[in-house]
């Protein structure tokens, strides 16, 4: 009894039908696909440009300098 059947959700579609009309429902149905491909390809476009970015300097929280440099190997050599 509390839920659903098939045929209950039938007779709301047909009435939402009769009360908006086939082209109404198209029309928004259209506009929504479109939303949620430009939300897609916001999400996708965002992503690239994250990837495209040069990796931020850390900054020095005391003196707030940038502080550079070049890692070299330790290397020994016997002579």
């Amino acid at each position: 009894m509390g839920g659903m059947s098939i045929t209950h959700w039938l007779i709301v579609l047909a009435v939402v039908v009769l009360v908006f009309g086939t082209k109404k429902l198209r029309n928004i149905g259209s506009d929504l696909g479109g939303a949620v491909k430009g939300f897609k390809e916001g999400m996708k476009s965002e992503d690239m440009k994250s990837e495209e970015e040069p990796p931020r300097q850390v900054q020095n929280q005391q003196g707030g300098h940038t502080i550079e440099g070049e890692v070299k190997d330790k290397t020994q050599t016997k002579a």
